[in-house]
Order: C-alpha cells, then sequence, then structure tokens
C-alpha cells in the first residue's frame, strides 16, 4: 500500500541542518550548564507570575480579619462596620461555608475560618471582599470579636508541663544506652535551642479564584501543591475536584511554605468568589503573611552521652522537643524526618530518642526546606563537638572517628543499609583543598595575639536522605507533546520556584530527541492536564518528573521506532535523534524534526505521550520506625570561618569553602545556584533569623525592619564551591542527586565556627551556652555566661 504522503525531495537528498547552536559544547544538553529558562524574565521584570496574570474584568480584591487573641472561646462577630465601609462588597465568615470547613496536610484539623473558637493571634475568622484591596484591608480592621481570652500555651516548656502534645512522645531505642552512658570513662552533657524561621519568600501568598460556568472554579495560586488547591477549593465549596482548576506557572520562591499553607488562601478566594460570582484576587500584605502563615519547627534538645578517649560516640541519649502550634500539619512528618537525621553520617550503637511533639497556641509550624533534618542533623552535631573538647581533640578528628563504616557499621539506626558512603572521602578532599589544618593553626596564633576579634573555623558534613518517607508521595508524571515545527511541549507534576527545575526537564528531552533545549517549552503546572500530584517538595523534584519525563519521550520514542525503521530503513536499535534530526547509524537518510512531525503525523501516530514513575523500594513503618525512607543519600561538607567582635557580638564570615555531592550534574550552574542560595539562607537560620513572640502570643518581629535575612552583604567574599565528580550509585534520572534542601545544612559550619571562637575568648573545654541563631545578643549572651563558668 502506498504512502499517503508525499515527498518530491528524494530522502537521500534531504539535507542536513546546521542548528544554530550545537547541542554538544554549547550548553543544551543534561550536563551543560545552562542559564534557568526564565532567567531573561526574572532580570527584565517580563516573568509572570500570580499577581502578573491579568484580571478579569470585574476581579474584586479579599482582606482577612483575624484573630488578635492567642486563645479563647469565639462568642460573636460582629462585621457591621465593616459593610458599612466603602467599596465593600461583602464579608463572609465559617457560616457562610457551603462544603466542610476543615482542611490539613495529612490530619484535617484546622478549619479555613475561625468557627467556634480562636488559637493563635493571626487565626482568619472572617474574608473581607472590596472593589480594590486598600479598601479591603482597611475594612477588615473594623472587624470586632467578642472572645473570651483563655491562658495560651506558648512555649515547649509550657506545652510539655501541660501535656499538650499532638500524640504521645515517641521513644526510639536501640542497644543499651543507659547502661553504656553509666560505665563510660567520657561523658558529657548538653542542652541547645534551635529557633523557628520564617520563610520569607520574595513574592508572599497569593490566589486568584475565577468562577465558571455550572459553578466550576479556577484557581491560580502561588503553591508547590497545586492538587491540594484543588482539594480544599472543592472541600469549602462543597463540588467535586472536576468542577475545580488549578494551576501555576512559576512561584517566587516556597522553601517549603507554599505547600499546605496556600491551601487557606486559595480556599477563601475562591469561597468569595462563589458568594460573589465575580473574580476574587487574595494577596497578603507581608505582616499579614507572617502573622498568619506556619514557620519552620523551632526546637529545644538537651542530651547525655559517653564515648572513648579517642571520641568514639558510644551512647547517645536525646530528648528532642518541637513546637508545633495549634494543629497538626506536617509536624508528625517533620519530627519523623528529624528522628531519621540524628545520624548524619554517624554510626549509633547505644541509643535513645525521647521526642515531644507540642501543640501551642502559636501558627501552626509547616515545612521548611530541610524538613526537620537540619534540626535532627544540628543535636548530633552539637553533640559531637561537645566530645571533641571532653576529649581535648580537634571535632574534625572525632567527626572522622565516628563515620559509618567497616569497622564502625554500615547500617542507620533505623535499619538502612548505607550505600554508596563516600562522604569521608569528600571530608578528607575538603580538609587538604581548604587547607584546614595550617588555617587552625593561623588561627589558634591570632587568637592569643588578638582579644577583642576572635576567629573561629569548623569543618562539617552533610548526610541527608533523599525521598517523602510516605512511598506514595514518591511519584512523578508528564505530559510531552511534539508539534509539526518540530518543537515541544512538557507539562509534569512538578512546579517551578527559581529552583531551575524546568529548565532540567527541558534538558531531558533535548537529551532524549537530540535538539536544542530551547525547542522545549515548558507550561503551566494543571490540574486539568496531570490529576492527583503529588507537592514538589523533598528535594525529589527533578528525580521524581525527571524520570517521568524520560519514560515520556521513551514512550514517543518507541511509538515512533516501526515506522521510523520503514522510512529511514533500518533496524528500530539503530535509530539516533542527534543535532536536531533523527537518522540511523549509518547515516544515510536523514529526517529533521519537523519533517519527522510532520510525515508521522500524516502517518496517524499520535505525538503525545504520558510518561509515569515512582521510586522504587521506599518502604516506612512509623510505628517500629524503621525501613527505607531514603532511596539514596547525597553528601556535602563545608568549611566556614568566622571573625567575631567579642565587643558587640557581631561577625563576619569571612570564608567559605564547600565540597557537594549531586551525583551526575543535569546542570552545573542551576546546581551551583542552589548550593551557594541554600547555603546563605542556613546562615540566616542560624544566625540572623529571629521570631519573638511576646508574653500574649503576638509576633513581635514580623516585617523585614524587625526580621533579618541575609542580604548581599553578608554573602561571604571568599566563596568556594566545587562539585563532587562522581555519579550516584542507583538508577535515578540520568545519576543525578538532589540539591534543593541539602546544601542549607552546610551553613552548620558558620555556627560551629562562632561557638568555636567563642571558646577561644574563655579557654573552655566546654560548649558555650550558644542558642540558634547566633545573634550579636546571643554571642554576648554565650561569652558572658562562658566567663562566668570560668
Amino acid at each position: 500500500m502506498n504512502s499517503p504522503i508525499k515527498n518530491t525531495r528524494k530522502m537521500q537528498e534531504s539535507p542536513i541542518p546546521t542548528p544554530t547552536l550545537p547541542l554538544k559544547g554549547r550548553g543544551f544538553a543534561v550536563g551543560d550548564a545552562v542559564a534557568h529558562d526564565s532567567a531573561h524574565l526574572h532580570v527584565s521584570g517580563r516573568a509572570t507570575y500570580a499577581d502578573d496574570v491579568r484580571e478579569p474584568r470585574g476581579t474584586l480584591h479579599a482582606a482577612i480579619a483575624y484573630s488578635p487573641i492567642a486563645r479563647g472561646v469565639l462568642r460573636a462577630v460582629d462585621l457591621v462596620d465593616v459593610l458599612a465601609m466603602k467599596d465593600v462588597v461583602g464579608a463572609f465568615t465559617a457560616k457562610d461555608i457551603p462544603g466542610k470547613n476543615c482542611y490539613g496536610a495529612i490530619t484535617h484539623d484546622e478549619p479555613f475560618l475561625a468557627e467556634d473558637r480562636v488559637e493563635f493571634v493571626g487565626q482568619p475568622i472572617a474574608i473581607i471582599v472590596a472593589k480594590t484591596r486598600d479598601a479591603a484591608r482597611r475594612a477588615a480592621r473594623k472587624a470586632k470579636f467578642d472572645i473570651a481570652d483563655e491562658t495560651p500555651i506558648l512555649t515547649i516548656n509550657d506545652a510539655i508541663a501541660a501535656n499538650s502534645l499532638l500524640k504521645p512522645p515517641t521513644i526510639i531505642e536501640r542497644g543499651v544506652p543507659k547502661e553504656a552512658i553509666a560505665r563510660a570513662t567520657h561523658s558529657v552533657r548538653g542542652e541547645c535551642e534551635i529557633g523557628a524561621q520564617e520563610h520569607f519568600y520574595l513574592e508572599g501568598q497569593i490566589a486568584l479564584a475565577i468562577p465558571h460556568e455550572d459553578g466550576q472554579m479556577q484557581v491560580i495560586v502561588s503553591t508547590q501543591h497545586p492538587t491540594e488547591m484543588q482539594q480544599v477549593t472543592a472541600t469549602i465549596l462543597g463540588i467535586g475536584w472536576n468542577d475545580v482548576v488549578s494551576e501555576v506557572r512559576r512561584l517566587g520562591g516556597g522553601f517549603g511554605g507554599k505547600e499546605v499553607q496556600p491551601a487557606q488562601f486559595a480556599a477563601l478566594a475562591a469561597l468569595a468568589a462563589h458568594h460573589t460570582q465575580c473574580p476574587v484576587k487574595l494577596r497578603l500584605d507581608r505582616d499579614d503573611d507572617f502573622l498568619i502563615t506556619g514557620k519552620r519547627h523551632d526546637f529545644a534538645f538537651h542530651y547525655d552521652a559517653a564515648s572513648d578517649a579517642n571520641g568514639r560516640l558510644t551512647a547517645f541519649d536525646l530528648t528532642l522537643s518541637s513546637r508545633c502550634g495549634f494543629s497538626t500539619d506536617y509536624s508528625h512528618q517533620v519530627n519523623d524526618r528529624a528522628l531519621c537525621h540524628i545520624d548524619n553520617g554517624y554510626h549509633h550503637t547505644n541509643l535513645k530518642v525521647t521526642n515531644y511533639r507540642c501543640r501551642t497556641n502559636t501558627q501552626s509550624a509547616t515545612a521548611f526546606r530541610g524538613f526537620g533534618a537540619p534540626q535532627g542533623m544540628f543535636a548530633i552535631e552539637h553533640c559531637i563537638e561537645s566530645i571533641a573538647r571532653n576529649v581535648g581533640r580537634d571535632p574534625l578528628d572525632v567527626r572522622k572517628a565516628n563515620f559509618y563504616g567497616e569497622k564502625t557499621g554500615l547500617t542507620t539506626h533505623y535499619g538502612q543499609a548505607v550505600e554508596g558512603f563516600w562522604l569521608p572521602q569528600m571530608v578528607e578532599r575538603l580538609e587538604q583543598t581548604s587547607d584546614y589544618r595550617a588555617r587552625r593553626a593561623a588561627i589558634t596564633t591570632h587568637n592569643a595575639r588578638n582579644p577583642i576579634i576572635r576567629k573561629g573555623i569548623s569543618l562539617t558534613p552533610v548526610m541527608f536522605g533523599v525521598s517523602f518517607n510516605a512511598s506514595f508521595l514518591n511519584r512523578g508524571s508528564a505530559l510531552l507533546s511534539l508539534y509539526l515545527d518540530g518543537t515541544f511541549v512538557l507539562n509534569h507534576a512538578g512546579t517551578e520556584m527559581g529552583q531551575g527545575l524546568f529548565i532540567k526537564m527541558q534538558q531531558i528531552v533535548a537529551e532524549a530527541f537530540g535538539v536544542d533545549a530551547r525547542k522545549v517549552r515548558s507550561t503551566t503546572t494543571n490540574t486539568s492536564k496531570l490529576p492527583n500530584t503529588p507537592p514538589t517538595a523533598a528535594s525529589s523534584g527533578a528525580d521524581l518528573n525527571g524520570m517521568a519525563v524520560l519514560d515520556a519521550c521513551n514512550i514517543l520514542k518507541a511509538r515512533l521506532a516501526p515506522w521510523l525503521s520503514k522510512v529511514l530503513q533500518c533496524e528500530a536499535n539503530d535509530i539516533e535523534f542527534c543535532d536536531g534530526v533523527v537518522t540511523s547509524k549509518h547515516g544515510v537518510i536523514f529526517l529533521t524534526m519537523q519533517e519527522l512531525a510532520t510525515r508521522a503525523t500524516f502517518a496517524k501516530i499520535p505525538l503525545t505521550a504520558q510518561g509515569f514513575y515512582y521510586t522504587p523500594g521506599i518502604q516506612w513503618n512509623g510505628e517500629t520506625f524503621s525501613g527505607k525512607p531514603a532511596y539514596y543519600f547525597a553528601y556535602g561538607a563545608a568549611v566556614s570561618e568566622v571573625a567575631v567582635d567579642t565587643l558587640t557580638g557581631e561577625h563576619k564570615v569571612t570564608r567559605v569553602d564547600i565540597l557537594h555531592d549531586v551525583g551526575k550534574s543535569l546542570n552545573p550552574a542551576i546546581d551551583r545556584g542552589q548550593i551557594e542560595g541554600g547555603f546563605v539562607q542556613g546562615m540566616g537560620y542560624l544566625t540572623s533569623e529571629e521570631l519573638v513572640w511576646d508574653g500574649k502570643g503576638r509576633l513581635r518581629t514580623h516585617a523585614p525592619s524587625t526580621y533579618k535575612i541575609p542580604t548581599a552583604a553578608d554573602v561571604p567574599e571568599v566563596f568556594n564551591v566545587e562539585l563532587w565528580d562522581q555519579d550516584n550509585h542507583v538508577e535515578s534520572i540520568h545519576r543525578s542527586k538532589a540539591v534543593g534542601e541539602p546544601p542549607l545544612m552546610l551553613a552548620f559550619s558558620v555556627w560551629f565556627a562562632i561557638a568555636d571562637a567563642i571558646s577561644s575568648y574563655t579557654d573552655s573545654r566546654a560548649m558555650p551556652k550558644l542558642v540558634a541563631p547566633a545573634t550579636p545578643e546571643a554571642i554576648l549572651r554565650a561569652m558572658h555566661a562562658a566567663r562566668a563558668a570560668r
């Protein structure tokens, strides 16, 4: 049967096009340092965020009226003065919700709008709708609430004393820690606090709800979890998921604060749009964003530990407590992850951990970059430093003595085998390339001669397990379409929040089909295209969706293979895609991608493929605290040097050297940016970003004037970053590794370098009583306490 395709040229005469930018050597394949796909839009102010979407005609604006009381019975809501304000269209409370008034990350124990009780200062009670945002915000201040005030539970100690817990304490015990500590020749006792952290995404919380025919609703939300936004919109309105479309093109930062936190605002905007039958935009002011949304969990810990004379940890008895806020949110998962990461590369033989998850009358603590791992890792690093001082050894040597290995053991305290463990080799290399020993000696000399400016140095490791503990979340999906002009459109389950996920996905398609990555267009993440997606979180966006994208590429290529074999007159295994054309190994016949798409369409071959992937082997038992929660581990190490002014408590990070493991990098430029940005964010977490609640539960640090994130001036002048050159030992996307969260913990080296400088000030072998963040006030308090103890 003759082909319906007519071609006036002989296939052998088809010219090979010369790409303007060849794939190999010009930066468009997997492994090349390609610029972020939206970089030119970011720097020119043309990138479209949720607030930049053109507002439909008749769009109204909303603001939230919230509780001024931390705890109490909500007896009445008076909105008379609100409705009397100019340009106000409506005001809605819990009684106006047609569906259910509850949601939550996993446990649905949080109301969209407070109904009978208020549980923290800032809890939404009513949503006010007006013709302008200014009018809505002014009117919201006129709301009056009759609340029977009760004594709030605000701190970890208050919660433990009142037995205000999300669940009974979690206890993990391995070996005989109590007996081991009792008979040890060297033992230490320590305690510390590590504070909460505001996400401070540059783009605040925002949602635009647009009502459509027959009760349908569209929500455009700045979110890491479009499916969650679809779910809560359906929940509050009492409609089916199929009546809601949730979408997002990009976020101006997320860091975990846009997983479940935007749900309330998407739902409330949809509620207002439902009642007014007009589009409604809800964009939070920065102060309101601070007051309403959850933060990173702050933790307090204390421990008893034992070691041998070389600093080898023989027993660790840790009590780890977290402030979870008024609802569950992700607190159980965050605490579980903290407990999983109390090894940080070190082997535990005799271990006991007691974990309190404290319910308090504060904002519900939520996901944040690292998701509990920073707090758990910080606790063991604090212990290692205490042991080093106790036995009189350099902390680096004690860290080395405790690493997993053939002699110490290669199984975690939760029973997972440690494979592909090259952290010791990374630490050895960084020790040499950073000239750690010589700098340590020079700092000792400097401190002996300079009583005012003291220096400190620290080298700390990172071992981060990659995957969701909940195995069903470890899945990705993708939809790939090839158009007649040879270009591709790609849609996948991941969201772009500045981390470069979209360009990495485009590179995967470009690599598979041998085209320029600019021939691939990433579109909005949209629940009507790909359903039931997990959040873009746990550093797994590229891992999960990259494999799904590759699956879609392979499905499409496999579908084309029988037809291409005939056209190219070759075996299917001999088909090659390279430099913008498809040919055979023999290179006799060539098709451009445009020719391929056109002729395949006439041959009635569908050019859309849907890919799917799930991470194999993940399993977790929360009751026994055992399993394999990590598909693999990502490693890193950092050396930081600081100078501390002993008169003011101010410090400066003078040099940082980082060696980080990203496997076979999909895009070294993007990965370096993630490492540098993660480190600086971690540095802020541990040194300057302090959240302060007063005795009535009011957050006093709710704006840039009182809450200090790092600026460009805080970035170390000497900032050396090197990528560890070794492929992932498991089958990941092109053997790469996750890079979103692990770099944040590299900043531990800054905090411990500050502690090192304080110790030199007092010549003390005890850990200074320094908390995190190590603000100037905290540093001065630690120095005064150390001097008094001496």
